[in-house]
């Protein structure tokens, strides 16, 4: 059974708010239209806002350390309404993160501190990278999943932290959101907590054109705990009310809360609040200059903040921290000593490193047999996760096709059945890949564990938007994406991918990886383990030869990305491969070579990790004076011709599939060993 959580705020605790906090409410409202005003752009109404509800969060709510931004007691935030990136600035430096005045002077410039959408690993604080709308909310959805994992995989630990989001009208829009907020409810995720800016303003005007549901009661059907906070009679927000909410909020255990706030965007502009113009474009001089008067700031001075408030500000903050911090260290300790293995366990992890022997338990693949490279990547994740119990995942309901699923461990669902635990490692994602992907980083980012996610590879398409941030963040996720080609067979070509290798290799920081045999994959999830960073395996449905090399020679070429695996002296053509179609390209060099022609057969898994190698070792895998190339892929050819060259060929696809069995169409679409050959005499001949 989970354990109750310690409740974090006392329920009969009323709010504190002073002169101090209305007044530090005023002044970063006036940085917000000072900030935008100073650039030129942004967003300067909703971070007026939501100043007053941003405050409260971080100096009254939320556990947080400014002095140990990565502390594991800290509870997250979640700024899913990443446009309004000064709301979370404002407070990190407000409560004194390293992050200053002269920073959010600088916002939105080049190589600011403070750029137009919070990023991870670029500011101290962020937790997460955000602007892309619902993205956020999502990521905070595997965040909390990541907290409630951690309770097994740590029992009695005292991080039971809190996951806080403030998510607008643009989030809630955003299919993504949908996905990821049904997922939680399902998941009965306590410790997530979801502050809706309900100010009714987007681009181009009322929300009411697009967006007219009843929230609050989509949210209940969801299985959330929902609050509603109405706004103060003059039009702001209603803290009274806005805390309460928040501590409720913070104590109800058996589902995620939802805070529907309402709010005047721009408040308390006297022009522009309430209209969409403040949405996304700076006040202009008048009206921040009015607004200054409105708040009883000098309307002629410009990020003003008086420095003896942000001194008690700051000083309020740190006497809360170290009250918490100390009861944590205590609660610590304690648990160190009667916890010893899972005290063990966590210190490898925070410290990023692996069992030594972690090869040494693979399964093995014999010359002579066939394997396809999605079953052989379940064989080698389960062998890894008798090793790594940090690593846990499960599919957009394909676990029985993707062989995503760690034997022996129940699903990750709270009271569910006999068969799940609410720390179980294998997840149900229901068919929801864009959410699995967005849960996947807040999962990694959370900063404990290793976690995957499969479907199949045409449907990666649905979770792009995921993919692409895990690349800009370099989160630790590994993407299961099978069913890799013509070769899935009958399902026809709305399942049969064709662009996608390539477009997945235009992401930057992504590791695409397409191994040759159970071999390549084995090694392929080994090195993905160790590197750490987002990692696409794409893996055959149907059953691949393996590789007569023994696999120590294989597992060192795939971390290279790229690799010699069979050449004759004097080679006179370079045949450059990839999963099923290496194989093919081993065949064709048989036909040549009986034809009295050398050949190289290269495999090339991942061309990331090729890329990275030295030019020496490039050059001797693909030698600059053979220019006589070819290319096989069944998929996509644009990419191919940077490696072949003007006069090399490449046997691919650039057309849609059909449907009937694997062979036939490899045979119909020729991508076969005569279609090879053919193509590497044209390039000796060119």
């Amino acid at each position: 059974m989970r354990l109750a959580p310690k409740k974090l705020i006392d329920l009969d605790r009323t709010l504190d708010w002073s002169a101090d906090d209305q007044r530090t409410v005023d002044y970063l409202r006036a940085l917000a239209a000072d900030a935008v005003q100073k650039v030129g752009n942004g967003h300067p109404g909703t971070a007026m806002s939501l100043a007053p509800a941003a405050y409260l969060l971080f100096n009254k709510i939320m556990t947080h350390d400014p002095k140990d931004p990565q502390w594991l007691g800290r509870d997250r935030f979640v700024l899913s309404a990443g446009h309004s990136s000064l709301t979370l600035y404002s407070q990190l430096f407000l409560c004194g993160y390293p992050l200053s005045m002269d920073d959010l002077k600088s916002f939105r410039t080049l190589g600011s501190l403070a750029p137009g959408h919070p990023e991870f690993g670029h500011t101290v604080g962020v937790e997460t990278t955000t602007g892309p709308l619902g993205q956020g909310l999502a990521t905070a959805v595997g965040m909390a999943m990541s907290e409630r994992f951690e309770a097994g995989l740590f029992p009695q630990s005292p991080f039971a932290h809190r996951v806080w989001v403030i998510a607008s009208d643009g989030d809630l829009q955003e299919g993504i959101s949908g996905e990821a907020s049904s997922l939680a409810g399902t998941q009965k995720l306590g410790h997530l907590n979801v502050i809706w800016d309900d100010n009714r303003i987007s681009i181009e005007g009322d929300t009411q054109v697009a967006f007219t549901e009843d929230v609050s009661n989509r949210y209940r059907a969801y299985g959330w705990d929902v609050h509603e906070v109405d706004m103060a009679a003059n039009g702001d927000v209603d803290i009274t009310a806005l805390h309460a909410a928040m501590v409720a909020a913070a104590n109800t255990a058996g589902a995620p809360s939802f805070i529907r706030m309402r709010t005047t965007i721009a408040w308390p502009a006297p022009h522009a609040r309430g209209t969409a113009k403040s949405h996304g474009s700076a006040l202009g001089e008048v009206e921040v200059a009015a607004l200054k008067q409105e708040l009883g700031l000098d309307p002629q001075e410009s990020f003003a903040f008086d420095p003896a408030l942000v001194d008690r500000v700051r000083a309020a903050l740190g006497e809360r921290t170290a009250h918490a911090r100390k009861n944590w260290d205590a609660d610590l300790a304690t648990w160190r000593k009667e916890q010893a293995p899972a005290a063990a366990l966590l210190d490898r992890l925070v410290a990023k490193e692996l069992p030594a022997d972690l090869a040494s338990h693979l399964p093995t693949y014999a010359a002579g047999g066939a394997t396809s490279t999605r079953k052989a990547s379940g064989q080698v994740l389960n062998a890894l996760a008798l090793q790594l119990p940090e690593m846990w995942g499960g599919s957009a309901d394909l676990a029985e096709s993707n062989l995503t699923w760690i034997d022996g461990s129940p699903s990750f669902l709270p009271y569910f059945s006999d068969t799940s635990s609410p720390y179980g490692r294998n997840i149900h994602f229901g068919i929801r890949e864009h959410a699995m992907g967005a849960a996947l980083n807040g999962i990694a980012l959370d900063g404990l564990t290793k976690p995957f996610g499969g479907t199949f590879l045409v449907f990666s398409d649905y979770m792009r938007g995921s993919v692409r941030l895990a690349a800009f963040m370099q989160t630790d996720v590994t993407y299961v994406w099978s069913h890799d080609s013509i070769g899935l067979g009958e399902d026809g070509p709305t399942h049969q991918p064709v662009e996608h290798l390539w477009s997945l290799r235009a992401i930057p920081g992504l590791s695409v990886v397409r191994p040759a045999d159970a071999k390549e994959t084995a090694a392929a999830w080994v090195e993905n383990v160790q590197r750490g960073v987002p990692v696409g395996l794409i893996l055959s449905r149907q059953d691949l030869p393996h590789l007569d090399q023994e696999y120590s020679q294989i597992a060192a070429g795939v971390a290279r990305g790229g690799y010699i695996l069979a050449s004759d002296p004097d080679p006179k053509v370079i045949i450059i491969a990839t999963g099923s179609e290496v194989s093919v390209a081993l065949a064709a060099r048989e036909t040549l070579n009986s034809e009295g022609v050398q050949v190289q057969v290269v495999s090339m898994p991942c061309i990331e990790w090729f890329d990275q190698q030295s030019q020496a070792y490039r050059d001797q895998v693909l030698p600059p004076h053979i220019t006589a190339r070819v290319a096989v892929e069944a998929g996509a050819t644009l990419g191919w011709y940077r490696f072949v060259g003007t006069s090399g060929e490449v046997v691919g696809l650039d057309h849609f599939g059909a449907s009937a069995s694997a062979p036939v169409l490899f045979t119909e679409f020729g991508i076969t060993p005569v279609a090879v050959v053919a193509a590497a005499l044209r390039a000796i001949e060119k």
